[in-house]
């Protein structure tokens, strides 16, 4: 029997590609930062500690592996995370998969990453894709644009500022793009690659096409049954305004770097859709619960035993 590896099977993205996984017999094994984080997998997977400082196990780990799904990643830069830190750990995790002998690597990484970006983000997700590339291992290389599903950050806290707040602002006009894709078509796609071996980069988008404005009025339309006020403010402002509900939340809503990213178009691409699932359809079944709280990206970094449903 084939053992795959998750990276962060506890999380989100990792989570759903683990289950579907399970569901097709396949044994799976996560590395971990949250080994007591609640899950509900029931011990049907062997988890065990990121060793980033000790390459010689982690590639221990790795041994026997034929998939590994990598999904490891932060989100920004705080004080006990670094992009700079997720880069280098990601360049080791890749070099133990080699001296390990695993067969193939299905890597996330981000639309239109580059590694010349000022963009941290995206340019430390363009360092790995050349690293990889260059690695001579087999890889899939999955570009989504934004997750959505239960568990997720962006279009939830969107829905859960539109009941809160009586006016919704946007960064200048709000007439940038994004694609989100539902997280368990990001699953299917990951896992179809899994079992292939040819070299691909895919752009992981949904079938719809959003601009930002217009998605906030569809979240509030299906949610409210009607239009939110929309304001277009200076980025400036949009910024303080956000950090003003990050210290009421304890987190950080939205960072410089993420209004640059959207803003640029960076979260849009003229793909064709690796996703079928329409966010339109599954903000209709989940309008009931979506946005009733708060996803705190933080709380779950330094909670590591809370569950990521909300």
């Amino acid at each position: 029997m084939e053992t795959h590896v998750v990276t962060g099977a506890f999380g989100f993205s990792g989570k759903y590609i683990a289950e579907k996984l399970l569901n097709k017999n396949i044994t799976v094994k996560t590395l971990t930062n949250s080994l007591h984080r609640k899950n509900y997998f029931q011990n049907k997977i062997h988890a065990v500690p990121y060793s980033f400082d000790n390459p010689q196990q982690l590639a221990a780990e790795l041994e026997g592996v034929s998939v590994l799904y990598n999904t490891y990643w932060v989100r920004f830069n705080h004080k006990t995370f670094l992009h700079s830190e997720a880069v280098d750990n990601t360049l080791i995790l890749f070099e133990a998969a080699k001296s390990a002998g695993v067969k193939r690597i299905v890597h996330t990484s981000i639309t239109n990453p580059d590694k010349n970006s000022p963009l941290e983000y995206f340019s430390g997700k363009g360092i790995l894709e050349e690293a990889l590339i260059r690695s001579g291992m087999s890889y899939a290389i999955l570009r989504p644009a934004v997750l959505f599903g239960d568990e997720d950050i962006l279009i939830n806290n969107i829905a859960w500022m539109i009941r809160k707040f009586p006016i919704f602002g946007t960064f200048g006009k709000g007439d940038y793009r994004l694609q989100p894709i539902f997280v368990g078509d990001y699953a299917d796609l990951a896992i179809e690659q899994g079992g292939k071996t040819e070299n691909v980069i895919i752009d992981a988008i949904g079938p719809e096409t959003f601009v930002y404005k217009d998605l906030v009025q569809i979240i509030s339309k299906i949610i409210l049954g009607k239009k939110s006020r929309i304001i277009s403010m200076p980025v400036e402002i949009g910024y303080w305004l956000a950090k003003a509900v990050g210290l009421i939340t304890g987190d950080v809503l939205i960072t410089r770097e993420e209004i640059k990213g959207l803003m640029a178009g960076l979260l849009c691409v003229d793909s064709p859709a690796a996703g079928t699932t329409k966010l339109t359809d599954w903000l209709q079944e989940h309008k009931d619960t979506i946005g009733k709280k708060y996803a705190n990206e933080l709380k779950r970094r330094q909670d590591r035993t809370i569950d990521y449903k909300l």
